[in-house]
């Protein structure tokens, strides 16, 4: 039996990687970028191709992924939280950034039964511990709360989306509660994370017909971040 480095670099291609994740059990989808972390829950039902691109689908994920656009997998089993092991792995471009990353919920056999196929990888020192920053309180009317707030007010039944280069991740249903607080401002159901960080967003560009809007968050600099939501009955008033 090959024993599982506790964290390792694995030198399959990620397109086999990602075809194993249904086997995993539950999962988390989750990518960040410009303050945005976006965060899909559950079990993903099938991986299919669409142009290219590997496509996680099922009632509680819904994510693209290019496998072109990744460079390294890095698997890590040093997290735990009580009891539960929190495995995860990284998927990292070109510049090693991590374009997006999976952890698993349902411990390490599953996880590591799936990954079993491709051997043991190239063993890699533990990631150090990065000290958490600053987490101050938020103002629950900050610009990045005001297309969330609508949506609350409203009832809406909309779409968040986020993208970067070589992903692209959805959530589609209605928000219930905005919560603000520590540095960042948080929607949180059951199959789904948002976490905003303060500050981030200086505006949302809004288009479309008036009554199914799309709203693109801008960073400080006026450039789109890549989260964008939809369906909001109208225009966000500043």
């Amino acid at each position: 039996m090959t024993e599982n480095n506790p964290r390792e670099r694995l030198p399959v291609p990620a397109a086999s990687v990602i075809r194993a994740l249904p086997s995993m059990g539950k999962l988390m989808v989750t990518a960040k970028r410009a303050g945005a972390t976006h965060e899909r829950i559950g079990t993903i039902e099938a991986v299919t191709v669409d142009d290219g691109w590997l496509v996680c689908s099922g009632v509680e994920h819904d994510s693209r992924m290019d496998p072109s656009a990744i460079a390294t997998i890095i698997v890590d089993r040093t997290s735990v939280m009580g009891e539960q092991a929190y495995p995860r792995i990284d998927f990292l471009d070109v510049d090693a950034e991590c374009l997006f990353s999976v952890v698993g919920f349902n411990g390490l056999e599953p996880f590591d039964a799936a990954l079993a196929q491709f051997g043991a990888g190239e063993a890699l020192p533990e990631k150090p511990v990065e000290p958490r920053g600053e987490r101050p309180n938020v103002d629950p009317e900050e610009i990045g709360t005001r297309p969330f707030n609508l949506a609350r007010d409203t009832k809406a039944n909309i779409m968040i989306a986020f993208s970067r280069p070589g992903f692209v991740q959805k959530w589609a249903g209605m928000v219930e509660k905005v919560n603000p607080a520590m540095g960042f401002i948080n929607i949180m159901r059951a199959d789904f994370h948002l976490h905003l960080k303060a500050g981030t967003v200086s505006d949302w560009r809004a288009s479309g017909d008036g009554t199914n809007m799309i709203h693109e968050a801008l960073d400080q600099d006026g450039v789109p971040t890549g989260l964008v939501v939809r369906g909001l009955p109208a225009a966000i008033t500043t």
